[in-house]
């Protein structure tokens, strides 16, 4: 018998240079664009800037594209 799966809980997170510190444990955070979840060991793109966290690279350049409009 399987046991139960565990209930997900959303990270908080302060995302640095070159590395996030877990400010409130958990085990994923929620993708600022596309709005999917991403495991924190899943985790390889964010800004510092923007305090926010990205699924792929094309979604945080998406997201530079959008908020650095002249």
């Amino acid at each position: 018998m399987n046991p139960p799966p565990r209930a997900r809980v959303e990270a908080q997170v302060i995302y640095g240079t070159p590395e996030f510190e877990i400010v409130k444990g958990g085990d994923h955070v929620v993708c600022a664009v596309s709005g999917a979840v991403i495991p924190l060991d899943m985790l390889n793109y964010w800004s510092v800037e923007l305090q926010e966290a990205y699924a792929s690279g094309a979604l945080m350049t998406q997201r530079w594209v959008e908020t650095h409009k002249g």
